[in-house]
């Protein structure tokens, strides 16, 4: 069961509306420490999110300490639960909260913003072949599909009403990185969507699209 949602926060939501409301194509690069790199150990996600001029915008950073954190991290790995929380780095504050509960293949994100205002979630939905999400907005309406084409694996557009309003891309990373680490960058094209919540929504599910279809096991 889904958890209720929370007092709404009126000055929190018309900020982050009026922020998202701007960005029209963000580039998510993933952060890898030399450690991780040089023992194949996993450690816990971390992204830098930058505007169309390549200014660094936001930061998303996987959280939890401890022996069980690193337990998940090592057995569970892809299909691990997380949580994690994305930084507004002009202020230094959450703008949102990103909770993935443990599921083998209904893979489901959750969305709230820092001040814990459920915003909506991206959940995995069944198909033989094709790699379909339903954007769900805080009353658990769809709103909008992630469609990723079989030609395309490295591809996932962002659908509303049948039709496609932006994409999530995930970009070659160089020689290096693709051969020898799991580092990935994305490419996150809204500039379709008029929506600021889908738009933030749309920006969330990057993480969980890594998670399940680019990070590979570690050995």
């Amino acid at each position: 069961m889904d958890s209720p949602s929370v007092a709404i926060v009126p000055s929190e939501t018309r900020s982050l509306e009026t922020l998202f409301q701007g960005y029209q194509r963000l580039s998510v690069r993933q952060r890898k420490r030399w450690m991780e790199i040089l023992l194949s150990f996993e450690m816990k996600n971390s992204y830098d999110v930058h505007n169309e001029s390549g200014m660094p915008v936001f930061r998303v950073r996987e959280l939890g300490n401890g022996f069980l954190s690193l337990l998940k991290r090592i057995f569970l790995g892809p299909v691990r639960p997380f949580a994690a929380e994305v930084i507004d780095l002009a202020t230094e504050k959450i703008l949102f909260l990103l909770r993935r509960p443990f599921r083998f293949f209904f893979h489901r994100l959750e969305v709230r913003t820092g001040g814990g205002e459920f915003w909506g979630a991206i959940e995995r939905r069944w198909s033989w072949l094709r790699r379909l999400y339903d954007v769900q907005d805080a009353n658990g309406r769809v709103v909008a599909q992630l469609f990723g084409p079989i030609l395309k694996p490295w591809t996932f557009e962002i659908q509303v009403d049948g039709v496609t309003a932006g994409t999530i891309r995930k970009r070659w990373s160089g020689l290096g990185k693709e051969m020898f680490t799991d580092a990935d960058n994305f490419g996150v094209d809204l500039s379709g969507l008029s929506d600021p919540r889908l738009k933030a929504l749309a920006f969330a599910a990057t993480v969980l699209i890594d998670m399940v279809h680019f990070e590979r096991a570690k050995g």
